[in-house]
């Protein structure tokens, strides 16, 4: 979100039918795009597998990262990243000012007019309310956190509250009140209350927002960040998967765990004993954090199947996996900030990372600025010819940054590099001249180039960041 977090993948990306000056500027084989009935430009069914990408690459297994690797490089992100909170590291007491610090960085109000669900605007005296809500006259000079993991996915609030918000009548789609959602597992800090109770301000390891109270199991410091390293456990790898059934204990029936949960095995259960009235021998027995009767953290086992997408660790950083893992999502609908059970641009580009190992900041505004990855940055003085040689050295696994959305890349077609990325929509110049207004909201391949930012210029020359994930 390099403007604000308000224009996280709101743009509509504007095409050009065929490859116009921007190729030829490039050097680059002028080939016409196709445009299918679907009204995509440039993208056909055979370029919806991943399969069809990793044919088209050489040595595609190859490590591109190894464990080691990767964990020197999630220190270095952990120790110089300022979104990122090393749990473990917090101190017994925090200042009065690091709580309020944290809340005033999510918890502001836009200066335009928000609006309910039916598209009535919400008067002056309920903005009020939400910022007493923050009860910040209640924080004390020194802060005692308390910990906890999450229960099931939880929601993460700008402000203590269920009501949604939204720019203007009838914009459903985008809830300004929507941070991220924490899935079950997350260990998180407890540093402050709403004034009614009902909700807690939350450190995890890669936000700070509001959760309501019921998503959250509270329990000793060193139970919770105990739980968060447990070995030998199964890192979800699949898009979604979810526990066996069971009305033993409906508290761990049938959760959701999205892409990068991880699920510590319930080692200390015998091989032959039954878990919830059920076998395990045909799925995996792991230990879930639940919510005892005063809200207090316990532990329960649950079975995932074994034919579920899951795997005995992070999978190697290979392109093959990445291009894979990234398909995993292809068409899901887009969810500003985790909403409706989806991903926003960030989000989805962090989960297909997280899968393979690879930490990364939560929006794209610190993805593409943090001092933490290795990153070329674009600014005013970058000539057109120099963002655009940039743009076709892309590299597989590289990610593209304009205002408010990141893209990833999956390879090279017709001359250009195509990108996998959750998006609102597409627009495009037909041949006689009109333009093609298509609705993508989902995760999308498109290609790059030739696209024009909402404002008519080259989006090339919007550009603020390319990050690779190398040495």
């Amino acid at each position: 979100m390099p403007v604000s977090r308000l224009s996280r993948s709101l743009l509509i990306l504007v095409l050009l039918a065929g490859m116009p000056s921007l190729v030829r500027a490039a050097q680059q084989p002028a080939e016409p795009l196709p445009l299918p009935a679907s009204g995509v430009l440039g993208v056909e069914d055979a370029q919806l597998v991943p399969e069809f990408w990793i044919s088209r690459l050489e040595q595609p297994d190859a490590v591109v990262l190894t464990p080691a690797d990767i964990q020197a490089a999630n220190a270095r992100l952990l120790r110089l990243e300022p979104s990122l909170h090393d749990l473990a590291a917090l101190p017994d007491t925090l200042s009065r000012q690091a709580v309020l610090g944290w809340i005033g960085g999510v918890s502001r109000l836009p200066g335009d007019p928000l609006f309910d669900e039916e598209g009535q605007r919400y008067p002056a005296a309920m903005a009020a309310g939400w910022q007493q809500s923050l009860a910040l006259d209640r924080v004390p000079e020194r802060v005692t956190p308390r910990f906890g993991l999450i229960v099931r996915r939880a929601p993460l609030r700008t402000f203590p509250t269920e009501l949604r918000a939204f720019a203007a009548p009838g914009d459903v789609d985008i809830d300004r009140f929507q941070e991220t959602a924490e899935f079950p597992g997350t260990p998180v800090a407890v540093v402050h209350e709403s004034a009614d109770g009902r909700w807690l301000f939350v450190l995890s390891p890669r936000y700070a927002a509001w959760v309501q109270r019921d998503f959250v199991a509270l329990g000793a410091r060193a139970a919770v960040l105990d739980y968060a390293t447990r070995t030998p456990f199964r890192i979800v790898t699949g898009a979604r998967v979810e526990s066996v059934y069971t009305p033993e204990v409906p508290q761990v029936s049938r959760l959701e765990f999205d892409m990068t949960t991880r699920l510590p095995l319930a080692t200390w259960l015998a091989p032959d004993q039954p878990v919830n009235g059920q076998t395990a021998y045909a799925a995996w027995p792991v230990t879930l954090p639940a919510r005892g009767p005063d809200g207090e953290l316990v532990f329960q086992p649950a079975l995932i199947r074994k034919n579920a997408d899951t795997a005995d660790g992070y999978l190697p950083y290979t392109r093959a996996n990445l291009i894979r893992q990234a398909f995993k999502f292809l068409g899901e609908r887009y969810g500003w900030g985790h909403d409706f059970d989806g991903r926003d641009c960030s989000g989805f580009v962090s989960e297909v990372y997280g899968s393979l190992g690879v930490l990364l900041p939560r929006n794209t505004s610190r993805q593409a600025a943090s001092p933490g990855l290795v990153h070329r940055s674009f600014g005013p003085g970058d000539g057109h010819a120099a963002r655009l040689a940039a743009v076709q050295a892309l590299q597989v696994g590289d990610l593209v940054f304009i205002p408010g959305h990141v893209m990833l890349v999956i390879g090279h077609l017709h001359g250009q590099p195509y990108v996998i990325h959750d998006v609102a929509g597409m627009r495009y110049r037909r041949a006689d001249g009109t333009l093609a207004d298509i609705k993508l909201n989902a995760v999308s391949v498109t290609p790059l180039l030739p696209l024009l930012f909402n404002d008519g210029a080259p989006l090339v020359d919007r550009m603020t960041s390319i990050v690779r994930v190398r040495h």
